[in-house]
């Protein structure tokens, strides 16, 4: 029950729905790299993670994927299954040792009805999840991979501290990695950093890759909208 109160769209249950919804929910850890969702798996339950990390996969294409998110501790999958009875509609996979909260479609679907601020946090989470998808399928048609990678190391970062524009990716992710998120390759992604290293614009210290100039790099990714 502590460990369902810990997640935060679950926050504002009463301590008697916390103890009616967890007792009808099971949970399982996963190892790191050990496959949670399978894409087109018929399953329909939701899960949510108490603890560790997991990565999204989209399947584009028959042997072609693009790492669409990584979710932390307190973020939730599965819902649009719950939700219509569709097949999964991506893999999710364990990036770290990830214990996960496996609640059934017709709990999830309770919980919804009971709880009103629950369910609008899922459509909350499911508007942000349709732009980002928006987002990157404009990007995957209109951007050459330099200009998606620009966008993307945006999106990967976080401010570096409060006293500074700087943002920073930690740790610093594999260029192969980066490429799938890009749906490039990983030559292409590690020419185009190093001359964005040259250009002064990224650098690869100890804590991370810091982007040192936000605002540059983020009208380069613009200008792509435009050659």
């Amino acid at each position: 029950m502590e460990e369902l109160k810990s997640i935060p769209i679950l926050s504002q249950m009463t301590d008697e729905q916390h103890a009616s919804y967890s007792a009808r929910c099971s949970w399982r850890v996963y190892e790191a790299g050990e496959m949670i969702l399978d894409h087109e798996e018929t399953s329909n339950d939701v899960r949510f993670i108490a603890a560790g990390s997991v990565r999204i996969v989209a399947r584009v294409a028959e042997g072609r994927e693009v790492i669409f998110n990584d979710f932390d501790a307190g973020r939730f999958f599965g819902e649009l299954s719950a939700i219509d009875n569709g097949i999964r509609s991506a893999n999710v996979t364990a990036l770290t040792r990830a214990r996960i909260c496996i609640m059934p479609q017709s709990v999830f679907a309770e919980l919804c009805h009971e709880v009103p601020q629950v369910a609008w946090q899922v459509m909350e989470h499911l508007t942000q999840m349709v732009r980002l998808l928006s987002d990157r399928l404009s990007e995957f048609t209109f951007l050459k991979a330099k200009h998606r990678l620009y966008a993307e190391l945006m999106r990967m970062s976080r401010p570096r501290d409060p006293q500074s524009e700087q943002r920073i990716i930690s740790p610093i992710p594999p260029q192969a990695e980066i490429a799938d998120r890009i749906s490039s390759q990983r030559e292409i992604v590690s020419r185009e950093m190093k001359t964005l290293e040259r250009q002064g614009l990224l650098a690869r210290e100890r804590g991370g890759l810091v982007i040192l100039d936000p605002h540059a790099l983020s009208k380069l990714a613009a200008a792509g909208w435009i050659n």
